[in-house]
């Protein structure tokens, strides 16, 4: 893969996308040229130099007279310790030569004198200062002995250096007849410059900066002296200030090329310590340091800075002066300055090397050497250059920045980068060396290279590094160590440049930032290159990976086998930053490269994700949902694998690339739940063929159920495994998966219920049945937990807890109908057990007998035709039912038996009563058994019989238990039929008045009326009165009027009877009534009753009830309608006027058909009598 996207980049520049695509291109190409033509012209700026013939043939002397008598190799002074007889001073500092005795050193050859520690300073050439001297004093003789060493010095040089000498003539192209001649005319110029030299100098210092301070006020007072030879001026003085500008002019003439321009500088005082030192050392101020140029090494106009050096080692100096000077050399008038003859000469060395050596650079080697970044060039050209600069004065910094700018205009060459970034640094220190004493940046303001030339040559060459990096993949292919080296180098340079403006310049440099956008550029060039080249990379890629080659195909961008491929080569180009680039970046420029290629990558990746996906609909494409999720799936295994292990995308802000592919999974999730519907049918016809077979020996249900899970949580694995991190659309997707859960398992179940009610009776094939719907219920709680459980959206929740509930719905009905088929066994079980318990008689004991809980004989006697067909129930069921199912058929079981019992043994004649005279299919069951048995008119159970049947019910209770394997005690006791069956025989022992007033708070809707059930309405008034002292009731009763329905009204005699319902009434007044009248079905009666109650209880648990009753004379009177008004509705306002509906009967509850069932077989009871037979009245059938 690399090699072919190498391959591509390096026949081309990298394509660029239509601009309707990524308009943003055109821009980068701007930068792009902009940044070139700022290589070009900074390029230019050196070739004016190259191609300057007047100043090369200038350059090319002034490097013959330089190499031929060089500064490293010429004749030493000869000093010796030296006393004056009359004061002197030294040639250096101008300083006296203190002592009586052994005042200083003086050369015995040329007569140089000078202080011990300034002897180092003079590296004038012995013999040519004695020239110089003995020419000035008219000794001939002795001078022409000089001129005739020195000639002879120059002869051995050329021969020991011819090759030195071949080569310079080389670099200025001289031809070898002219170079002769130029070798005789610079050993004369050497000569002639030793005796014959003079020059013009005119010396204009303009300004300090950064100098000491001397005075209190934590300023100086800066004055400066000029001094060539013995002629010395001084300037005016500036006061308190550090950065004094004079900007004076002084002309001086030099006619020894030995001698030196000696600039100081000086603060003024005028105390009488410097009156004294005056006197004594001819100089009274304050040094605040000196700049001290030789006479030889200025030429033409100069406007150079000089840094202030120290006198002694006790000086303390700092700053910097800013001088132009201007030297008319006799001979030489029309000379550039040195520096510019150095550059010169540097530059024609640096491209005439690289001309001869292909083109490339040779490095010299700096290994073992100290400050080996000084060696410029091979040991020849190296020569050249230092003793051109020693002669002329060049600054090594100046050479320093001279370098840097000719490896600028060769940057791109193997090397130049690494050596122009280990330049930089060495620059970069020198000038920030002085930052403690904040100077540095003076320091680079009075750089002679010109610091605004040299921040623009950086400005330069950083656009074109940008440029190159933006471009990595192309200019550095990762083809070998090698390119790696060099974008090493790059990355290097940067930050260097970087470093100089920052520490030197004051420049602020965002380096991390620039490296930054320069892999941004490149990754999006390196995307749009692969967007348009797409097939062809994917084909040259399979080509270099793959032995059978693949044909040819144009797909386009809205296909989904184009992204296929795209993401292919997107994951190839992310493992080459990975492994090659990153760890370079990370080491030279201390970035994450990564993270921020991948994040420019994927950001325009989504970006046409998002167009394709909006072209390609669930409802407009020919692809199918399982092709959109095989792309779905490759991106996230590529965002997972690379982009969310950068942590550069927060977790609140998941990938967009889910809600792009939402309606797609969706569309997924629905042809999911197809494939799962049609899975389950037809797993369920198999299972149903085979005969519902257990999937093996240990297993309770059959293979259906396993199918129908096994396709449900293959999808659920698919959907698990998309990792969707964006909340909307995974809320959405589990609803969705929820739903076709729902479907599925609504289905089956329908199936299963289908088939079970064709197959309830086989014992084994019910309970496999019944197993399946549990074990469903058990992999859908799974299910529901691998989901995330209580984490789930409502949504999903809400349907699943809905499919759960309609699961546990099914087996509950399956349970029931399963116990259904054991019904009629059951019903004749306790027909016989209601006939074998009305056989026991009483003990004739005043005490009732207590129930037992163990088992009696008679409990036994009376329970074993029910416990025989429940153990044949039980027994079936237990060997083929897991343990939850078979609770639920016991929780079935024991809910039938309890009712039948009850129906059946304690109140059969309840059983077979209705208000409506119409029956189920089940209650029409039992009056026919209660029939057969003759059951359905038997009289109450007996005290003893009672107690025999509740020792009965706790051996039932046991048995449903099963010592703790069955069903929990605690809802056997609390179970609503075991709570009626215990209410219906605690009826029995009840006194008559606590079963009236049981009733009356019980029944609460008697009374409810109906548009078949109204019989018209009575006007009544109550008044409610309590005595104060005994606590006795009086109730009040006016009957006003009636409207009656009724049809024949010729001889219809209407009354209403008042009947006062309650406990405590045996001894009270408890009916009245009105008076009839004749033929009206409205009577107006105004009769007024009053009935008086006991103080034993409140008035709440007492109600009136009116018959509405036609007079018949000589027969029973006939019943029109029955009214009822509870005294509870009245007692909080002590009074009541209405009219009460009259119905065609009274309705109650099965526990008030209890009462009055209980009621109606005490016969002696005329109060329990009179009870029930107004509560039982109901409408007589209409007149014909």
């Amino acid at each position: 893969m690399s090699n072919a996207i190498e391959t591509e980049f390096s026949k081309t520049h990298l394509l660029t996308r239509s601009k309707a695509r990524r308009p943003r291109q055109r821009n980068w190409h701007k930068s792009s040229l902009k940044a070139r033509s700022g290589v070009n012209s900074a390029i230019a700026e050196s070739r004016v130099l190259l191609n300057d013939e007047d100043l090369k043939l200038h350059v090319y002397k002034k490097t013959l007279q330089a190499y031929l008598y060089p500064i490293s190799s010429t004749t030493p002074h000869q000093f010796e310790v030296w006393s004056a007889t009359k004061p002197a001073y030294c040639d250096i500092c101008g300083g006296l030569l203190w002592g009586i005795a052994r005042q200083g050193k003086r050369c015995s050859i040329c007569g140089a004198k000078c202080h011990e520690r300034c002897q180092e300073l003079i590296n004038a050439d012995c013999l040519q200062k004695a020239a110089a001297k003995s020419s000035h004093h008219g000794v001939t003789d002795k001078t022409q002995a000089i001129m005739r060493a020195i000639g002879d010095k120059m002869n051995e040089r050329e021969k020991i250096m011819e090759r030195t000498f071949v080569m310079i003539r080389d670099v200025f192209n001289i031809p070898a007849e002219r170079h002769l001649k130029h070798m005789s005319a610079s050993k004369q110029s050497v000569l002639d410059g030793t005796c014959k030299w003079s020059a013009k100098l005119i010396v204009n210092v303009i300004e300090a900066k950064g100098l000491q301070a001397k005075d209190k006020t934590g300023t100086s007072d800066p004055y400066v002296t000029v001094e060539v030879g013995k002629t010395k001026r001084r300037s005016k003085t500036i006061y308190n200030t550090l950065d004094p500008k004079w900007n004076e002019s002084y002309s001086f003439e030099c006619h020894d090329s030995t001698d030196r321009l000696k600039i100081q500088v000086w603060d003024e005082d005028d105390d009488l310590k410097s009156v004294v030192k005056q006197k004594l050392l001819r100089e009274s101020d304050d040094f605040l340091g000196h700049a001290l140029i030789l006479i030889h090494t200025l030429s033409g106009d100069m406007d150079c800075w000089y840094n202030l050096e120290k006198r002694t080692e006790k000086s303390v100096v700092s700053g910097n002066i800013h001088v132009k000077i201007s030297v008319e050399v006799k001979g030489e008038e029309k000379c550039a300055p040195y520096r510019k003859q150095y550059t010169c000469l540097h530059e024609n060395i640096f491209h005439h090397l690289m001309k001869t050596n292909d083109g490339k650079l040779d490095f010299p080697d700096q290994r073992g050497v100290e400050q080996g970044w000084k060696l410029y060039f091979k040991p020849e050209a190296q020569d050249v250059i230092m003793e051109f600069a020693m002669r002329y004065g060049i600054e090594p910094m100046y050479q320093a920045m001279t370098h840097f700018s000719c490896l600028a205009t060769a940057y791109q060459c193997v090397g130049a980068r690494a050596a122009m970034a280990a330049l930089l640094f060495q620059i970069t220190k020198f000038f920030s060396a002085m930052e403690e004493q904040g100077s540095y940046r003076n320091k680079f303001e009075a750089c002679n290279f010109g610091n605004k030339n040299f921040l623009k040559l950086l400005e330069n060459l950083l656009n074109s590094l940008r440029l190159d990096l933006s471009t990595y993949r192309k200019n550095f292919p990762c083809t070998g160590p090698e390119t790696q080296a060099e974008l090493k180098s790059c990355i290097t340079l940067i930050c260097e440049i970087g470093q100089f403006r920052e520490k030197v310049a004051g420049i602020k440099c965002e380096t991390k930032s620039i490296l930054s956008n320069c892999c941004e550029q490149c990754m999006e060039r390196t995307y749009s290159f692969i967007f348009d080249n797409c097939n062809e990379m994917y084909l040259d890629f399979i080509e270099s990976t793959s032995e059978s080659p693949e044909e040819k195909s144009e797909d386009t961008a809205d296909s989904l086998e184009y992204w296929d491929k795209f993401l292919s080569l997107m994951t190839q180009v992310f493992e080459e930053d990975k492994v090659t680039y990153a760890p370079i970046f990370e080491q030279s420029g201390k970035i994450n490269l990564c993270s921020v290629t991948y994040g420019q990558f994927w950001t325009l990746f989504l970006e046409d994700l998002a167009k394709v996906l909006s072209v390609q609909t669930p409802e407009h494409t020919h692809y199918t949902s399982t092709q959109f999720m095989n792309l779905q799936f490759k991106i996230k295994g590529l965002y997972h694998e690379y982009i969310m292990k950068l942590g550069t995308i927060p977790e609140a802000c998941p990938p967009k690339f889910y809600e792009y592919f939402q309606p797609y999974t969706l569309n997924w999730l629905e042809d999911g739940g197809k494939d799962s519907l049609g899975i389950m049918e037809a797993a369920f016809n198999r299972d149903k063929q085979s005969g519902f077979k257990k999937t093996s020996e240990h297993s309770l249900f059959s293979s259906s159920v396993v199918d129908v899970f096994t396709q449900i949580n293959q999808s659920f694995t698919i959907l698990n495994k998309l990792e969707c991190s964006c909340a909307g659309s995974q809320n959405e997707y589990l609803k969705k998966f929820s739903q076709n859960i729902n479907s599925v398992l609504l289905i089956f179940s329908k199936l299963v219920e289908n088939t079970f009610k064709d197959m309830a009776q086989d014992v084994e094939i019910a309970c496999i049945l019944m197993n399946n719907l549990q074990e469903t219920r058990v992999q859908l709680e799974k299910l529901y937990r691998s989901m995330g459980g209580e984490e789930l959206p409502p949504a999903a929740t809400g349907i699943l807890n809905g499919t759960q509930m309609l699961l546990n719905d099914t087996l509950d009905k399956l349970a029931a109908e399963f116990v259904k088929q054991y019904e009629d066994s059951l019903m004749r079980a306790c027909c016989k057990l209601s006939t074998q318990l009305r056989s026991i008689r009483s003990s004739g004991t005043a005490v009732a007998p207590k129930a037992s809980a163990t088992a009696t004989p008679e409990s036994n006697a009376v329970l074993k035709p029910l416990m025989d067909i429940l153990g044949d129930c039980l027994g079936n069921c237990s060997k083929t039912s897991e343990k939850s199912v078979l609770k639920r058929v016991l929780k079935e079981l024991w809910k039938t038996t309890i009712t039948l019992l009850e129906t059946i043994v304690v109140l059969p004649s309840i059983s077979a009563e209705s208000d409506d005279g119409h029956y189920t299919e089940h209650e029409q069951k039992i009056i026919t058994v209660l029939k057969d048995a003759k059951l359905d008119s038997m009289k109450n159970l007996t005290p003893k019989q009672c107690a025999v049947l509740e020792t009965a019910l706790y051996q039932i209770k046991d048995f449903f238990h099963a010592s703790g394997n069955g069903l929990k005690e605690g809802y056997l006791e609390k179970s609503p039929e075991m709570k009626k069956l215990k209410h219906a025989l605690s009826l029995y022992t009840q006194t008559t008045d606590a079963l009236i007033k049981l009733f009356v708070l019980k029944q609460t809707s008697q009374d409810v009326a109906d548009e078949n059930n109204q019989a018209g309405e009575v006007s009544v008034q109550i008044d409610l009165y309590t005595h104060p002292g005994t606590g006795e009731h009086k109730v009040t009763v006016k009957v006003l009027a009636a409207e009656l329905k009724w049809k024949d009204s010729s001889r219809f005699r209407p009354f209403i009877e008042v009947n006062m319902i309650g406990p405590y009434l045996a001894n009270k007044k408890r009916r009245n009534a009105t008076s009839s009248k004749s033929g009206s079905v409205s009577p107006k009666f105004d009769d007024c009753f009053t009935f008086e109650l006991s103080n034993e209880a409140s008035l709440d648990i007492y109600e009136v009830q009116f018959i509405a009753k036609d007079y018949c004379f000589l027969r029973d009177d006939r019943v029109i309608g029955v009214g009822l008004l509870q005294l509870r509705e009245v007692t909080e306002r002590g009074s009541c006027a209405c009219w009460c509906s009259l119905v065609h009967g009274l309705t109650f509850d099965r526990a008030g058909k209890t009462i009055i069932r209980i009621l109606s077989q005490r016969l002696g009871d005329n109060i329990a009598k009179e009870f029930v037979q107004v509560k039982t009245a109901v409408r007589s059938p209409d007149p014909e």
